[in-house]
Parts: C-alpha cells; structure tokens; sequence
C-alpha cells in the first residue's frame, strides 16, 4: 500500500550570530560573501538574539502531521521539514520520509505565493531528491495564497492587532500589506508572482471590509546586492503618512508565516526605528506560527496537493 508524505520546506536562517558565516555561505552558493554583510547580519543577529525560524518550522511541521491525523486517522500522511540553507536541509528530511515508507511526496513551501522561477530553489532542490529517490512520485504544490484559511488567519490576525489600539486609532489606523522585496530583474521574469502578493493583500482587505483608503502594499528587507530591489520599501511610506496627520500605522506581513529575522528586525527593530523619528508608532500583526488557522490552511493545501496525485496515493477518512 503506497504511503504519503507531506515535507514542508522553507528557506531556512542563522540561529545566532555565531552561526551568520556559514548561513550566508550557503544563501551564496559558496561565493565569498563581503566582509560588510557579514558583519551588518552579525549585528542583526546580535540585536535580536535569536531566530526562531527553525524551531517554528519543525513545530509547523508537528502541528500538520496532528491536523491530518485528526482528518484521516492512520492513513494520514506522514510530514516533514527541510530548510534550503540550513539543518535540518531538504534533502536530509525528505530521505528521513523515505526512510518511513513514504512514496508519493507533496512539497509545500512555506509562503503562500509560488513562482517555479522565482523560487527556483526549491525546484532545484526537488529535482536532487528525484534523481536520488526515483521511485517516488514527487509534486512541489501550486500557490495557495488565496486558500480561505490563510486569508482568515491573516484577517484575524489584523482585527486582533487594531483591537489593542485606543478606539479613535482603531478606526483610522492605515495597514501596510508587506511582501519580501527581490530584484526587478528577477520579478520581469514571472510578474505574475507580485499578482499573486497583491491577490492575498486584496483578499484581506475584502475580508476586513477596508475601503480601499485605508490600505496599500509595500516592500521590505531588500537585499545587500547593487541591483534595483522592488520598491517602495514600508519605510519610504511613513513620512507621508505622518504628513497626513497618522500617528499609528500598522504592518501586515503577506509572505511570512513564522517570526525570523525579516520580521523581528526589518519590522520590529528597523522600521519600528524609523517610524519613531517621524513621530509615529508602527504596530505589526502576530505571525501565524502554529496557529490554528495556518495548521488548517496548510492541511487543506495537503488535501488539495494529494487529491490531484494518482488515486493508489491518496489518504482515506477513516
């Protein structure tokens, strides 16, 4: 009898600064990395601490295997986590899958917007495990930014964060949907990608009921690399906005699911930094993590993968 797996993948981070060296080695495919970036990350990393980007992926990961046990008994599939530039690594946790007997695979990565090109990667990174496991059947899933559950996880994350807002501020309070800015040239090779960034902040609003005033879409966390990076960056937004008479704004993260460095210093140190200087306080939503919400988006993203895989693959409700 075939068994399926599930093997979350995401882009993986430096834990500490002590581990920023060889993290950027790795995001640079061995080219030397200068000097000056490595030690702006260290800083980075010396600010916040600690990211717990890992630790959250691997308990995505936990939260998956029980949300689809609860949905197919012990025909479930079995769930994994790999991270591209750092441990656990894709290749390793979809051999450890293997290892458990699974045959037919679903690769889901962990941001809602998918291009083949963009995150060629992860394509490359599939492509590996096939030629090493060509005996079974892998998939890498299609964008899911717009699956019910993730645009609720999102709207609920935003109604929590205005509702510890003073009411006059709840009811003005401008929100910028956010998204990982990447390379211009990049993009013009699939724009249909920052559709998709566009699609999930639209969905939000609708769900939210903003009237089109209160909200707009923005860039962050541009790269240490001389090319044109999408613009514009959240922060370029904030003078206008204190101009217009705003003293609160808050930020809506589009991409990201779990806490990493992009968010706990490009949203909470950077820009939080920076809106302060222009008088203003600069609020973000809760990241999904392992909420509930996202553990159920993820789940039908399975189910969804899975249905369209040859039937012999496919779990059954008990």
């Amino acid at each position: 009898m075939s068994t399926a797996g599930v093997l979350l993948m995401t882009f993986g981070s430096a834990v500490t600064a002590a581990d920023v060296p060889s993290y950027l080695a790795s995001v640079r495919s061995g080219r030397e990395v200068p000097p000056e970036v490595i030690s702006e990350f260290t800083r980075r990393y010396e600010r916040i601490g600690r990211s717990p980007l890992i630790d959250i992926t691997l308990a995505q990961a936990a939260a998956l295997r029980e949300e689809l046990v609860r949905r197919h008994g012990d025909a479930a599939p079995r769930v994994g986590a790999g991270m591209l530039h750092s441990a656990p690594h894709i290749d390793a946790a979809l051999s450890g899958l293997v290892a458990r007997g699974v045959d037919s695979l679903i690769a889901v990565v962990l941001a809602p917007q998918y291009s083949p090109i963009i995150l060629a990667g992860y394509e490359r990174a599939i492509e590996r495990a096939r030629a090493t496991h060509p005996s079974v059947e892998m998939r890498i899933a299609a964008a899911w930014h717009l699956i019910p559950a993730w645009v609720d996880s999102l709207a609920e994350r935003v109604r929590a964060a205005l509702s510890e807002l003073p009411d006059q501020a709840r009811r003005r309070t401008p929100i910028i949907f956010t998204a990982h800015s990447l390379p211009r040239a990049v993009v013009d090779r699939d724009p249909a990608y920052i559709d998709q960034l566009r699609e999930t902040a639209a969905a939000v609003a609708s769900r939210l009921e903003l009237p089109a005033e209160r909200w707009t879409f923005a860039y962050q966390s541009a790269g240490h690399t001389p090319e044109e990076w999408l613009t514009p960056d959240v922060k370029d937004l904030l003078p206008a906005l204190h101009e217009s008479g705003f003293d609160d704004v808050l930020v809506v993260p589009v991409q990201f699911l779990a806490d990493h460095l992009e968010i706990l210093y490009d949203i909470d140190v950077a820009a939080r930094e920076e809106a302060a200087q222009h008088g203003m306080r600069l609020h973000r939503i809760d990241l999904p993590n392992t909420s509930p919400q996202l553990v159920r988006a993820l789940a039908d993203v399975a189910d969804r993968e899975l249905a369209a895989m040859p039937a012999r693959t496919r779990p059954e409700n008990p």
